[in-house]
């Protein structure tokens, strides 16, 4: 049967990037049990893993389609199912200043972010990446553009990797940042809020200044999230991602529409309170599976050349958006 006979050539490959995604989240566990949380993700660490396995030991053919579908279409499914997870009632909560303030500083910090990126050297496809996960929400941003802009696992590597590492020196300076400057805690909740990368980092960033940070960064933080679904839109719209003469559903790809139509399901409520944890879950598993996957395609020592520009790029990038974000919390006088 040809079902069967795909299903057997894609196994071999399957198996590798479940057999490190499962690796992964052992180790992570590990960091929760020695240090009482993690300070680097199973996505993380199962990118490192895949690239570290691709480098040093051998990659035999038969891994190769397996591994194709893990990093193209399993990541297109989790990117999906990530939609049913967003809700745009954050947007009614934090009111339409806020709001736009937010878009207008994720718009900004993408297209400084990229010019940082390219003054720097780096491809087009790394510098969005590197901008888009800086202005968005780290991780979940990169791995969703990638497909987007046609990224090739090296780019996607190297983003991630150096970014995660960003992402938790955020989490550790930002709390003595905002007690240095006598910062409130709603004040230092938007900050928390517009700069940290993803939402489990917010409530650790902004847990040392109390409950109200808290609440404030998370809402400020969904808000943002919120911004990945028309962000990846309108890069799949750009002509340099795009077929000449293409139909619409060739302009915009399923995974894109597929995402913004959960996000509409779950912002009507059309989707059980009871779904969302599974589907979050869902979308997180897939979304390891097809970092190991990206892992898998990259050889480490192709990476090394770009490391200083990418984490310069990166930090450059977050400073910038960190000065917008001081600039719009003046603007609002939020106190």
């Amino acid at each position: 049967m040809p079902i069967l006979a795909s299903f057997s050539r894609l196994l071999p490959g399957l198996l590798a990037t479940l057999a490190i995604s499962l690796a992964a989240i052992g180790l992570e566990e590990v960091q929760t049990l020695i240090f009482g949380h993690d300070w680097f993700e199973s996505l993380v660490i199962a990118i490192l893993l895949g690239a570290l396995a691709r480098s040093f030991l051998p990659y035999p053919d038969n891994l190769r389609p397996g591994v194709r579908f893990a990093s193209k279409q399993v990541l297109e499914a989790a990117i999906v199912l990530l939609g049913g997870t967003v809700s745009l009632g954050a947007i009614q909560a934090a009111g339409p200043e806020l709001v736009g303030g937010i878009a207008c500083i994720v718009v900004l910090a993408i297209a400084t972010g990229y010019m940082i990126g390219r003054a720097l050297g780096l491809p087009h496809c790394l510098a969005t990446l590197v901008a888009c996960g800086n202005a968005i929400c780290g991780n979940s941003a990169i791995a969703a553009t990638a497909p987007v802009i046609k990224a090739e696992g090296e780019d996607v590597a190297a983003s991630i990797a150096f970014t995660a590492a960003l992402g938790i020196a955020v989490v550790l300076i930002l709390p003595v940042i905002g007690a240095a400057l006598g910062m409130s805690a709603p004040r230092y909740g938007v900050m928390a809020g517009l700069t940290v990368y993803a939402v489990p980092q917010v409530l650790a960033a902004a847990s040392p200044m109390g409950t109200i940070a808290v609440q404030v960064g998370t809402l400020v933080k969904l808000v943002r999230v919120l911004m990945l679904g028309p962000v990846i839109f309108a890069l799949g719209l750009l002509p340099g991602n795009r077929e000449a003469g293409a139909t619409f559903g060739k302009l915009v790809p399923w995974f894109i529409i597929g995402f913004l139509v959960m996000m509409t399901l779950r912002s009507a409520d059309l989707i059980p309170l009871g779904f969302q944890a599974p589907l979050k879950q869902a979308s997180g598993a897939l979304t390891i599976v097809a970092m190991a996957a990206l892992g898998l395609n990259v050889d480490i020592r192709t990476l090394a050349h770009a490391g200083g520009r990418v984490i310069l790029a990166a930090t450059l990038s977050l400073l910038t958006l960190a000065a917008m974000s001081a600039g719009l919390l003046q603007l609002l006088a939020i106190v």
